[in-house]
């Protein structure tokens, strides 16, 4: 039977080895340690120094050792979700990829492996809690701006028809710019098209 393969991804910034001390060296032992107790082969390592994980797409490393355990439908093992990306957008989106892909991912600090049924329940959960964060994020939003618009203040930009009150926040009706609303209407519901009442305007 062929052996499994894996792809090791590691990242390194000054800040983190500052704060956490993991090493370049540190994060590859511990990578190599997974696929001997594993009897994984590791084909490959990428390694990215001195870039954040703030954004997935701006690390070509990653880019790399995605596209080569895409590719052969292998598994990517780091040494933690925080070396992986530092946004549970990011990590959730990476472990999305690999799965459509056939691949896997192993993270090791969290004990997250997807090669098992247990490790896929945790990424699962770990991606609808992400998902009900922005549900939660959504829904506070949409409730925000409608009690705003209850009490017409303003959302964004002023809106053409209205001005700022002094109070920095309630939108007042500019009349001159209300009455061109209302022609824009009255033109509207006559069949004007657009361009029409741009130029009868």
């Amino acid at each position: 039977m062929e052996r499994q393969t894996a792809v090791g991804y590691i990242r390194v910034s000054t800040v983190g080895q500052v704060e956490d001390g993991v090493s370049i060296e540190a994060q590859k032992n511990r990578i190599a340690a997974w696929c001997l107790a594993n009897d994984v082969e590791l084909s490959e390592t990428f390694t990215d120094e001195g870039l954040s994980g703030k954004r997935a797409d701006n690390r070509p490393q990653l880019q790399s050792a995605l596209e080569a355990v895409k590719r052969t439908g292998s598994v990517l093992v780091v040494y933690s979700l925080s070396r992986l990306a530092r946004s549970t957008k990011d990590t959730i989106a990476i472990g999305e990829q690999l799965d459509a892909a056939g691949a896997d991912m192993v993270s090791l600090s969290e004990k997250i492996d997807t090669t098992t049924a247990a490790g896929k329940m945790v990424f699962r959960m770990l991606a609808v809690m992400a998902e009900f964060e922005r549900d939660l994020v959504s829904e506070r939003t949409t409730l925000a701006m409608a009690h705003k618009r209850s009490k017409n203040e303003r959302i964004g930009k002023v809106p053409f028809g209205f001005d700022l009150h002094e109070d920095g926040s309630t939108l007042v009706e500019n009349e001159s710019e209300q009455r061109i609303l209302k022609l824009i209407e009255s033109l509207r519901s006559d069949g004007y098209s657009l361009r029409a009442i741009a130029n009868e305007l």
